[in-house]
């Protein structure tokens, strides 16, 4: 599903919106949700799961193309961690 299939999605429900208002809140909420992380705050959806940011050490890497040994630094990633209800939903034994 991508961003505009979500705005879409959302319109369909709530009729009385216009395109442009809905994916303005869309952006809106992604935008907290990006600025959160980028101050090392976790965003938490119930049922849906938490993003947060992990920071990985530095370590030593190796390039496709020649092989030959990177140093990489230090750096922040973005991960994320599925809730229970969501991970139960999409395992089809437990979740339908």
């Amino acid at each position: 599903m991508t961003k505009r299939d979500l705005i879409n999605k959302v319109q369909e429900k709530y009729k009385i919106y216009s395109n442009k208002d809905i994916a303005c809140a869309v952006n809106v909420i992604f935008a907290s949700m990006t600025e959160a992380m980028k101050n090392g705050e976790r965003t938490e959806i119930r049922g849906f799961g938490n993003f947060t940011i992990r920071e990985r050490k530095p370590r030593l890497g190796r390039n496709p193309k020649s092989g030959l040994q990177v140093k990489l630094s230090e750096r922040k990633t973005p991960f994320f961690k599925t809730g229970k209800e969501l991970r139960n939903k999409v395992d089809y034994k437990n979740g339908l």
